[in-house]
């Protein structure tokens, strides 16, 4: 029996002829191309500005530096996230403060916010957990009220909707992951975007070691201007490689996420009414591109979250354990800002489960997946 994966990119020849171009062209670092998929993600996010980054840690990274985040101040952020949320952060010498989630969409919420602020508050980091798009309006007021700065992370976010605009529109700075696990992807690579072109003009000089003459002007050149590093800046450039593959994949993605909500959609009718099973759903203000799609298995069900995963396993079936809590990990023991318990982030990151989905997955390889989960409760019903 073949195994089924938990996720799998949407690559092709249209991919493989993207690169293959790009090679022959002899210009495979930042260049042209990399230009190109920050206009065209631009303009499918309808953001004014969008910068390229080797990944989406570097973008949030440069989106405190820019945002004017450093020592001494609190960044809230949700512990229900990848550490990346809490790590960028700490990079710029600011401290994760962490903050409960909503039990359904598994984002912050700005009440949950307003439990943590501190008198160091200076930004939000509020995340599309999964795809599924936070609630930004409360978020917003919040912090416009209070004069913080709203960095939405979007890693997972790009084809999901918030009150029929895409995910990102409404923060201050957004950051962007096309890493292989999200819908589309450059194999590792990111981006910021902003509405702020002060700011992206300053995280564009940032990504390429703070340099005043880009490398593309450079090299553009017969006689290369004299380039001057106005500050400590890092190398957080895309290539030509994955921007190449980035434009092809952007074209893709809206098909991308009408098949993954249909098949999300399998999943929801399958399990509907299963005592211990709840799917995630899209949220009444917006729509989920389904990034992941997670279960969360509570005591009704016959099996607890790791017998359902053992059972998914021997039928071949690749699962994932749910979204880490990021103040649990080691590396934030005794050293975070965690100021209130977070009994939420907890009970799903212990009960929550990412079932395989992917544009390729067909509906037969998915009633395997609906097969194997149901099979406990199925065999317990037949034992009462």
């Amino acid at each position: 029996m073949d195994r089924i994966s938990v996720m799998k990119p949407w690559l092709g020849t249209a991919e493989i002829d993207a690169v293959a171009e790009v090679i022959a062209s002899g210009w495979v670092a930042q260049g042209p191309r990399t230009a190109a998929f920050e206009e065209a993600f631009a303009q499918h996010q309808q953001v004014a500005h969008a910068v390229a980054t080797s990944s989406c840690t570097t973008a949030l990274h440069l989106a405190l530096l820019v945002a004017g985040v450093g020592a001494g101040d609190d960044v809230i952020v949700p512990s229900f996230s990848f550490v990346a949320t809490a790590n960028a952060p700490t990079y710029v010498g600011a401290r994760p403060v962490f903050a409960d989630v909503d039990a359904a969409t598994g984002n912050i919420t700005a009440q949950g916010v307003r439990e943590v602020l501190t008198e160091k508050t200076a930004a939000i980091i509020a995340v599309d957990q999964g795809g599924m798009p936070l609630d930004l309006a409360p978020l917003r007021q919040l912090c416009d009220e209070l004069h913080l700065v709203l960095i939405e992370d979007a890693a997972c976010a790009a084809g999901s909707t918030y009150q029929g605009a895409p995910a990102g529109v409404g923060a201050d700075v957004s950051a962007w992951s096309f890493h292989p696990r999200k819908l589309l992807t450059t194999g590792e690579g990111g981006m910021l975007t902003t509405g702020n072109a002060s700011w992206a003009q300053r995280a564009r000089q940032l990504r390429e070691h703070a340099m005043d003459v880009s490398a593309a002007q450079r090299h553009s050149s017969t006689l290369a201007p004299q380039e001057s590093y106005g500050e400590i800046g890092y190398n957080f450039r895309m290539t030509d490689l994955q921007a190449a593959l980035g434009l092809v994949q952007l074209g893709k993605l809206d098909a991308m996420v009408e098949r993954r909500r249909a098949l999300a959609a399998r999943y929801q009718q399958a399990f509907a009414g299963i005592p211990g099973l709840r799917c995630v759903t899209d949220p009444g203000y917006g729509t989920s591109n389904y990034q992941s799609f997670w279960l969360e298995v509570g005591p009704e069900f016959p099996v607890d979250r790791e017998g359902l995963l053992a059972q998914l396993a021997s039928d071949g079936i690749s699962a994932r354990r749910g979204i880490m809590a990021s103040h649990l990990q080691p590396a934030y023991a005794g050293h975070s800002g965690t100021t209130t318990a977070l009994p939420v982030t907890e009970r799903l990151t212990a009960n929550t489960l990412i079932l395989p989905l992917y544009h390729q997955l067909d509906e037969q390889q998915q009633d395997r997946v609906i097969a194997s989960v149901l099979a406990q409760a199925l065999a317990a019903a037949g034992g009462e």
